[in-house]
């Protein structure tokens, strides 16, 4: 029976339907995702994201109460499923396993139109584990809410030649722009792209007015996330936290170009082999297109100025079309014959999802409950023991926050990082200056009776050195030890 599914979905493919290949997409990513349903977090920005989410359904915008670097939508992705099933850690996993499974039939959808129905749905497949494994893919970042944006608006440019399908593709991507910032320049790409389709095929005119309609319904998703603030009198707080911030922090924390330089090699090669051996019809305006989203993508790593494991979230899903149509050109794919053996091999690459499910069994059998986590368990610790909650500081595991029901104390803190990155405290209003000023404000005027910090750990950064030393001095004269709660320290502030 297993046998004659693979073959369906790899030999006969054609005669799979659109819900069935969707459905099939979204069994394997809740099927990986599902152990991660019950950590308190897989990457920190999520936490944040979270806490984000739940200031604004308790009435304040963001950057208004807290603060974060990332444009409105992405908390507002959050805010919606907090505001519809309250604080569920598995409402947000369950809707974070369909974005990837609905990212992913996109993906199947542009490989069907560029080439086939069979390219499509191994791609679909590629994507749905690269956009949940290898790293801290398994929570739900702003990338992924970002793509499914971006890839169904991508899908109308390649699939629909109405001019009316390019506003629906503008509100998509404005959307995508909303979510995540430095999706722009890859926008920018394909508004131009639009342009130049539009004179390839001798119909400027048309060319123009679908240029004007994409751009169009960009600027009505943005006008739509000022308009709030419009409406407060804060616009400039939207401008300093969504548009300029970015670009200050952009300037602040660049890797070097030798970090960045083997994805642009790798590429590069990739590319050149493929032009050399007529892999791809570099001729064909749909290959163009994806090759133009792949270059803006990389010119945004490169104006970033890094490139950490979750940005590639937004290269894998057009990249892995172009893979799959390449190396379907090589003999020894094109003999492929199915072996069981490849099926064993294919069920041993999410072994990251195995060791969780693993790790959630003995975390019930030894605590009773799936949930597992400092963020968890550090928040039980201090109300079984009525410590205070009021004037908490998390200086490591801060989705603690949202389990006691409290907030951070200052802006600053809604992401512990943010406490070191003094180049953005002029953008949301903070009148300290520096880090060290900041922590100063912290722990010798607002004093966080309770403090919570990773054991054994630097608090902040290896960059931050003057931090680091001024925080653990300070700790060590004001605080002691109350627990050890897994990899977390309880301090209590001295009398």
């Amino acid at each position: 029976m297993l046998k004659r599914l693979i073959n369906t979905i790899f030999t006969n493919c054609t005669d799979l339907k659109n819900r069935t290949v969707f459905l099939l997409l979204f069994v394997i990513s809740f099927f990986l995702r599902l152990p991660f349903f019950f950590r308190d977090y897989v990457d920190r920005d999520e936490s944040t994201f979270i806490l984000m989410g739940q200031s604004w359904v308790d009435g304040n915008l963001p950057y208004t109460e807290l603060w974060d670097l990332k444009p409105p939508m992405a908390f507002l992705f959050f805010a919606g499923i907090i505001y519809v099933f309250g604080k569920s850690f598995i409402a947000i996993r369950v809707i974070g396993s369909i974005i990837v499974a609905i990212t992913a039939f996109f993906t199947f959808k542009i490989g069907t139109v560029v080439h086939s129905k069979k390219i499509g749905i191994l791609s679909g497949g590629i994507c749905v584990l690269l956009l949940t494994l290898f790293g801290s893919l398994q929570g739900v970042m702003s990338e992924h809410i970002c793509m499914v944006f971006f890839m169904s608006g991508l899908y109308l440019l390649l699939k629909h030649q109405k001019s009316y399908w390019f506003l629906l593709s503008g509100l998509l991507m404005g959307m995508a722009l909303m979510t995540k910032l430095n999706i722009a320049y890859t926008v920018l790409c394909c508004g131009l792209f639009i342009f130049y389709a539009g004179f390839s095929n001798k119909k400027v005119g048309n060319g123009i007015l679908k240029g004007i309609l994409f751009g169009a319904g960009i600027l009505i998703v943005i006008s739509l996330t000022i308009f709030p603030y419009y409406s407060n009198g804060i616009t400039d707080l939207w401008w300093n936290s969504v548009v300029l911030a970015p670009l200050e922090y952009i300037d602040a924390r660049r890797y070097s170009f030798l970090k960045l330089a083997p994805i642009f090699i790798i590429l590069f090669c990739f590319f050149l082999f493929s032009w050399k051996n007529k892999w791809l019809n570099l001729k064909d305006l749909k290959i163009q297109l994806l090759i133009t989203v792949i270059l803006g993508i990389l010119f945004a790593f490169y104006k970033g100025g890094r490139v950490n494991g979750h940005y590639l979230i937004q290269l894998h899903p057009i990249l892995i079309i172009l893979v799959a149509m390449s190396l379907r050109r090589l003999n020894f794919i094109r003999k492929w014959k199915w072996n069981p053996l490849y099926l064993v091999l294919v069920m041993l690459i999410p072994m990251e999802s195995y060791l969780e499910y693993g790790n959630i069994v003995k975390n019930k059998m030894e605590r009773g409950t799936f949930f597992n986590g400092e963020g968890f368990s550090v928040p039980k610790h201090i109300q079984d023991n009525q410590l205070e909650i009021e004037n908490v500081l998390f200086l490591g595991y801060h989705i603690g926050y949202w389990n006691l029901d409290t907030k951070p104390p200052v802006k600053s803190a809604t992401h512990p990082s943010n406490i070191c990155r003094d180049e953005l405290f002029p953008f949301y209003g903070n009148p300290r200056e520096t880090a060290i000023e900041e922590l100063q404000y912290i722990m010798e005027t607002v004093q966080p009776k309770t403090i919570v910090t990773r054991k054994n750990r630097r608090v902040f950064g290896k960059e931050e050195i003057e931090e680091n030393e001024y925080i653990n001095a300070y700790l060590k004269a004001h605080y002691k030890v109350h627990a050890t709660v897994e990899n977390a320290e309880i301090l209590q502030r001295l009398k």
